[in-house]
């Protein structure tokens, strides 16, 4: 529903950026919070999509020479020579990939990159129906299995861990993209929705192979803490060991071009996002430039200075906050149309309940001790926000 209802409304308003829907339809202030919020979330993904298809590649290439560390940073995460060269190669495809127009790279090699990405699923379901089929985890109730359970309790730590594959506000600023390439509203429901359950799909056969894989909850969380909660590294032991070294390439090449086309998809957005707010033209290659530079180069500083695991939790409750600001966007919308609202309603309220006790538990933000005051907080912050919002929706259009 977010993700359809979000292409739809960029269509229906030229294909512009997700600031701007949101500022048509909750206000300007929001509008100028969400621009650079969202500019904050683009650098992060662009990060998160740059940092595991490096650490991926290198560990699929055996380079003795160039296996010394380069850098370490002040989190104590150290780099070798190779793993920068690699970064630095998908730093420079970037920003080719950045600055030309989406049909001269995006729109002629990511379909073989989405081909790659049905195919690595269906290798990898083959696998677990012929050898892992007894691990097969069958509904265990609502249980925290996390190895920190006590830091981590399942609301709201499970959306934040789960990401994009419970609701992602970065799918949304990407649905302009997708809106300025269609033909017709008709492709729509394919588009904007039908991308979204195979992606469903995908999410539950690795889900599925993860826990299998390593023979359940505790093999797999002794999996991530050996490896550092690197998934790149888990993919890699995961591919080879279920399709053999010549399938596993593929797959891993899968992983690496879905990742990388995540992040310059990032970065692209995150472009044109700087631009609006500064009013830069983006015709001459050179304005493009002055921009990608500052964001590419403060990417690659989130990488070299913080742990992956601190940078995929504050990109995880980015992403679900900017879903929030969608989320009431889309109630907005469906108001002002005439239309049921309660299916982006009642999301909305969930998701700002999350996003807002998110604050007070997560040990990365406030981190109390006392649950209940922590839940009370994000509670109280909750009404807040959907107070506000609740008459947006129910004034919008009126004089």
């Amino acid at each position: 529903m977010h993700d359809f209802f979000s292409g739809v409304i960029s269509l229906r308003n030229g294909g512009v950026s997700l600031p701007e829907i949101v500022g048509k339809y909750l206000g300007g202030g929001t509008k100028a919070v969400m621009r650079w919020f969202s500019l904050a979330l683009m650098i992060l993904v662009g990060a998160v999509f740059m940092s595991q298809p490096a650490e991926l590649i290198a560990e699929r290439i055996s380079a003795p020479g160039l296996s010394e560390v380069a850098f370490q940073s002040p989190a104590g995460h150290t780099f070798s020579t190779l793993l920068m060269i690699i970064l630095g190669l998908i730093l420079v495809y970037y920003l080719v990939a950045t600055i030309l127009p989406i049909d001269k790279i995006i729109g002629k090699i990511y379909p073989l990159f989405g081909g790659l990405l049905i195919f690595m699923a269906v290798g990898i379901l083959w696998a677990l129906f012929t050898e892992y089929s007894e691990f097969i985890p069958e509904f265990n109730g609502f249980r925290n299995m996390k190895a920190d359970a006590e830091r981590f309790p399942l609301v709201p730590m499970l959306f934040t861990t789960i990401a994009c594959g419970a609701i992602s506000g970065f799918h949304a600023t990407q649905s302009p993209l997708m809106a300025r390439c269609m033909r017709n509203e008709n492709e729509s429901r394919v588009v904007f929705y039908g991308a979204m359950i195979s992606e469903s799909v995908i999410a539950l056969i690795w889900a599925a192979i993860g826990m299998a894989f390593w023979g359940g909850v505790e093999g797999l969380n002794g999996a991530i803490a050996e490896y550092g909660g690197k998934a790149a590294v888990l993919v890699d032991k995961i591919a080879t060991s279920t399709l053999g070294h010549t399938l596993a390439y593929f797959v891993v090449f899968g992983v690496v071009a879905c990742a990388i086309t995540s992040g310059d998809t990032a970065f692209r957005s995150a472009r044109l996002i700087a631009a609006d707010m500064f009013g830069i033209e983006q015709k001459s290659i050179s304005k493009r430039l002055w921009i990608c530079f500052p964001i590419f180069a403060l990417g690659l500083g989130i990488i070299l200075l913080l742990p992956f695991g601190t940078i995929w939790s504050y990109f995880a409750w980015a992403n679900q906050a900017l879903a929030v600001f969608t989320l009431w966007t889309i109630t907005v919308w469906l108001h002002h149309k005439g239309k049921n609202i309660w299916i982006a309603l009642i999301p909305a309220l969930v998701m700002t309940y999350v996003c807002s006790s998110y604050i007070f538990v997560s040990p990365l933000m406030c981190g109390l001790s006392n649950r209940f005051v922590a839940y009370s907080l994000g509670a109280v912050l909750t009404i807040a926000i959907s107070a506000f919002r609740l008459k947006k929706v129910f004034t919008y259009g009126k004089k």
